[in-house]
């Protein structure tokens, strides 16, 4: 069997259907949403690409910093296998990622700047993105493991002009033409037109990239790879989009709309198709369920990952009880089945899954909880250190069911 990972950034998902998302057109995505079993509570361990990629290849969070050298990644793992490994990205950062040399081939496609919307779809720089894949993918031999990083929608918005004119309503001011994306933190009196219109081009965005996935999913079913193919689609990092007063890739503030990603696996025989499952997951459990997947024989353990194919085969089998996100210090955050603390200068605290984009902050509230929290992220910080966080006690009530 072959294994293939999409993996798109800054892909928001609040704007997938599948996800809530109910004013954008995204049938394509939906489509390999109800093939797949989707994650919706789906959360990075950091929104630095080096990190995630660490957790994604090696199983190393990214509380550790870096792992020892001696530890293997995931293409030589599985090239161990007999699988031919690929990997192709506009990336720069994920292509001169030190573990990208262990892939035994590198496809780069150069990651093009736009000032202005394409005139069609062909011209713009994602469906030229999905044309080299589909190259690649059609010279490979099975059995193989592709992993694509397309930068998407944190690299140029040249949707053609009409995609984003779709989303725009009567009396709504006229959408900007530029296809720069935008990242800054928001001042008090932003003018919320100006945010209507990046939300409309963002949109305008996303409809392009399902445009695009459709035609992957399409020539996978025509060539056959499709019932040969483990397929993952995910994001490495979200985009916000006025959530917070943050407008794209600005700072670390660990909201929402930045950690919480989309995620969803098709496997090639329907297992878990068009299930769901509300389990906490996190990068590094992408790499233990590859290597499960492909029966690789004396795997290293992950200090945190998982695989997820007991939870696929049960969705009522939880895979973590909770989760630990870095980011550039001192922003630090943890999340359980019932709450969300960021654990900045002043701790916000969210009650979770209802508030889905933090937008109550209820610290002054619970400070009970706070405090709760607090101590079990200093206890999951000094398990994972020391390798152990299988042993860790199971979470008290309150941070599992919540107040109620």
């Amino acid at each position: 069997m072959n294994s293939i990972c999409l993996v798109l950034d800054r892909l928001h998902a609040g704007f997938v259907g599948a996800y809530g998302n109910s004013w954008i057109e995204t049938p394509e995505l939906d489509r390999l949403a109800g093939q797949s079993f989707l994650f919706d509570q789906a959360l990075v361990d950091s929104p630095q690409l080096a990190a995630v990629y660490r957790s994604c290849w090696q199983g190393w969070h990214a509380l550790l910093g870096p792992p020892p050298p001696e530890r293997p990644a995931l293409p030589a793992l599985l090239a161990g296998q007999g699988l031919h490994t690929v990997l192709v990205t506009d990336e720069p950062a994920v292509a001169g990622h030190p573990l990208a040399a262990q892939f035994d081939e590198l496809v780069t496609i150069e990651l093009r700047r736009a000032t202005a919307p394409a005139e069609t779809i062909e011209d713009t720089h994602l469906a030229q993105c999905f044309a080299t894949l589909l190259d690649a993918i059609q010279s490979l031999r099975p059995p193989f493991f592709l992993w694509c990083h397309l930068a998407a929608l944190g690299a140029v918005w040249d949707a053609p002009r009409e995609f984003r004119q779709r989303y725009v309503e009567e009396g709504d001011p006229e959408p900007g033409v530029s296809a720069e994306v935008p990242g800054r933190v928001l001042p008090p009196n932003f003018d919320p037109h100006q945010l209507q219109g990046i939300n409309q081009a963002y949109a305008g965005q996303v409809m392009l990239l399902d445009t695009c996935l459709g035609a992957l999913l399409e020539d996978l079913d025509e060539t056959g790879l499709a019932a040969q193919s483990l397929l993952a689609m995910l994001s490495p990092r979200g985009f916000p989009l006025g959530e917070h007063g943050r407008i794209g890739p600005c700072d670390d503030a660990l909201h929402g709309p930045l950690v919480h990603v989309p995620w969803m696996i098709r496997f090639p025989d329907g297992l878990g198709s068009g299930v769901r499952t509300q389990s906490l997951v996190e990068p590094a459990d992408l790499w233990a369920t590859l290597l499960d997947w492909h029966a690789v024989p004396g795997r290293p353990e992950s200090p945190s990952g998982r695989s997820l194919l007991d939870a696929v085969r049960d969705e009522r089998t939880p895979v973590h009880d909770r989760l630990y996100i870095v980011g550039q210090p001192p922003e630090q955050a943890i999340r359980t089945p019932a709450w969300y603390l960021r654990m900045a200068a002043d701790p916000a605290l969210y009650a979770k899954p209802d508030d889905r984009w933090e937008m109550n902050n209820v610290a002054d509230r619970c400070r009970d909880v706070v405090e709760l929290l607090q101590q079990t992220a200093e206890r999951y910080r000094e398990a994972l250190v020391a390798g152990c966080t299988a042993d860790l006690a199971p979470l008290e009530d309150v941070l599992i069911k919540g107040m109620g």
